[in-house]
């Protein structure tokens, strides 16, 4: 499992390539090694998920009778739809990448997705956190969960414009197929798994 320096070293990466400089792109591993290696991305947001799958779970109880219990099979759930999640929208702009022709580029993306994912989910985590412990600053954090949503499309867009090339359509299709079937696919799954808030 990468170490906190290595994980801080490519985070230094993407905030090169956020910002504009093209030289973060070699800070990288997009070797196939490095791809298989970036999945330990999904363990470094373990910590996050778990906050925010504790204030998911006191958001569906405010919507059941009183002493309403929840199990481990909700928790399990929660699991199934972050797995989906997490692999759905790479699966798609696999395809994508395969139609598009754009080879070794799959890498390159998957790398950059799976390792921007945690400091995001930190961010959501920490939302969570202030819905949980603030639940009156509800409007005020919808709002910043809004902003996060905008920077994430942002980051998203800039990465792929280095990787991808000046396309702006392929970069924008890119990151729409990255986006927005995440959304779609948790609203159906949250009814379908049993976890959706009433």
């Amino acid at each position: 499992m990468p170490g906190a320096s290595e994980v801080r070293f490519y985070l230094a990466g993407l905030w090169q390539l956020i910002r504009g400089d093209a030289t973060g792109l070699q800070k990288l591993d997009i070797s196939d090694r490095g791809l298989l290696r970036s999945f330990w991305a999904i363990l470094w947001c373990l910590p996050a998920m778990a906050i925010s799958w504790l204030w998911w779970r006191e958001l569906y109880l405010r919507g059941m009778p009183r002493n309403t219990e929840l199990g481990g099979i909700f928790f399990f759930r929660l699991g199934m739809l972050e797995f989906a999640n997490w692999l759905v929208p790479l699966v798609l702009i696999g395809l994508m990448a395969w139609g598009l022709g754009l080879g070794r580029k799959y890498h390159a993306m998957v790398v950059a997705v799976n390792w921007l994912s945690v400091p995001f989910a930190y961010a959501y985590g920490l939302l969570s956190l202030l819905l949980m412990l603030a639940p009156g600053l509800t409007g005020f954090l919808s709002l910043i969960w809004l902003f996060l949503m905008i920077a994430l499309v942002f980051s998203i867009s800039r990465i792929f414009r280095f990787i991808c090339g000046p396309h702006p359509l392929m970069v924008a299709t890119l990151t729409m197929v990255l986006i927005v079937p995440t959304m779609l696919l948790s609203d159906t799954l949250e009814r379908f798994l049993g976890i959706y808030p009433g």
